[in-house]
This record gives structure tokens, C-alpha cells and sequence, in this order.
């Protein structure tokens, strides 16, 4: 679940939370599930990756990574990123185009407080991205961690969150015989222009 607080009036949020809503309703798997894509400005690559959206507070939308992964890397070569929402129970795709930074410390670090103590391990014990010589060398690392860590364990600087605005949706709805319908928000000028595409 993703947990949306204060969520803004603006249409194309509105038109978010009703189809997230429906999607709750539906009992959909993994609705916190969203794809980021990034692009790596030093190694011209484009990278792709489902995270956990975690919180939508008004206009901004977070997650959770190390800040030493390969997604932070592309993220600090290139801030621009598109993401992707599909929900099956609705047959339903939802496309955003937004420019990502890190959140706030204080931010992140009311976020790992809350966590469990067994996730709160991983993201410690964990170089995300990095070489490893074996599964069981993750797991030994992890295990140790875990039988160490208590409630008070501070957040490691190199874990937290990345929020993005977007500036870009796309909501795609499938229909029969490809007949789908598409509907687009993108902000021009401090407003959003809207508008429908065809299938």
C-alpha cells in the first residue's frame, strides 16, 4: 500500500487517488509497485527497476534505496526519470515523466524509524549493486546485522529516500481490441495542459 497524505487537488492527482482507490478495491497485488527508468549520463545506458512507492504527500511522490546503487548513480548523472503504475485488475497503465532528488534527512530518518527491525538490517547490512562473491556471504552479513541491530540503530547515510514531482502522466486504460483509451496531463507553464492521444 502506498500511504497518500494530503494528496494535491490538482486533476491528474485526483484522477490518481480515484483510480488507486479502485485498484484497493479490486484486492490488486503490488499496488505500491512502480518501475523506475533512469538514464546513466557516464555509461549512456538506460537502467529499469520496479520499487516500492512508499508515500505521495501532496505533489511528491517517495521511495526508498541506498544511495550508493546503481539507480542513485544514474540518478546523480541524470535527474530525470519515467515511471510506471500498471495495475492488471484494472487493466490499467499509469506513465510519469518527473525530475528526482533526494529527501529530506530528517525525512528519511522518520521513515527507517518506523520500519522493522529485519528490513532496517538489510538496508544497513546490504552494498546495494556491488560485486559479491556468494549468496551465502549476503546472507551471513545480513544474519550478523540482524542479531545486532536494535530499535535505537541510527540510519546509515547511505540509505534513504529519493522523492520526485512529476511533471508528466499518462493515464492508459485497456480496452477491447485495442480500442484504449489515453489520457494526458503535462505541465506547461505552472499549468497542466490536457489532452488525449490516440490508441
Amino acid at each position: 500500500m502506498i500511504e497518500i497524505i494530503d494528496i494535491s487537488k490538482d486533476k491528474p492527482y485526483q484522477i490518481f487517488k480515484n483510480y488507486y482507490d479502485l485498484a484497493v478495491m479490486a484486492k490488486q497485488q503490488s499496488i505500491e509497485a512502480i518501475s523506475i527508468s533512469s538514464f546513466n549520463s557516464n555509461s549512456n545506458e538506460v537502467e529499469s527497476r520496479f520499487v516500492n512507492m512508499k508515500y505521495i504527500i501532496d505533489n511528491e511522490w517517495t521511495f526508498f534505496s541506498n544511495y550508493e546503487s546503481q539507480k542513485a548513480e544514474d540518478f546523480n548523472s541524470h535527474n530525470q526519470i519515467s515511471s510506471l503504475f500498471y495495475w492488471r485488475k484494472l487493466n490499467l497503465q499509469i506513465r510519469l515523466k518527473s525530475k528526482i532528488y533526494k529527501s529530506s534527512k530528517t525525512f528519511s530518518d522518520n521513515h527507517f524509524k518506523k520500519r522493522s527491525l529485519a528490513k532496517n538490517a538489510l538496508a544497513i547490512s546490504s552494498s546495494q549493486s556491488k560485486l559479491t562473491a556468494s549468496y551465502n556471504d549476503v546472507k551471513d552479513s545480513y544474519n550478523k546485522t540482524l542479531s545486532e541491530i536494535n530499535y535505537q540503530a541510527e540510519r546509515p547515510n547511505y540509505w534513504g529516500g529519493f522523492t520526485f514531482i512529476p511533471y508528466y502522466f499518462e493515464f492508459w486504460e485497456g480496452h477491447e481490441n485495442r480500442l484504449n483509451k489515453r489520457h494526458v496531463f503535462e505541465q506547461q507553464g505552472g499549468e497542466w495542459v490536457e489532452r488525449l492521444l490516440q490508441p
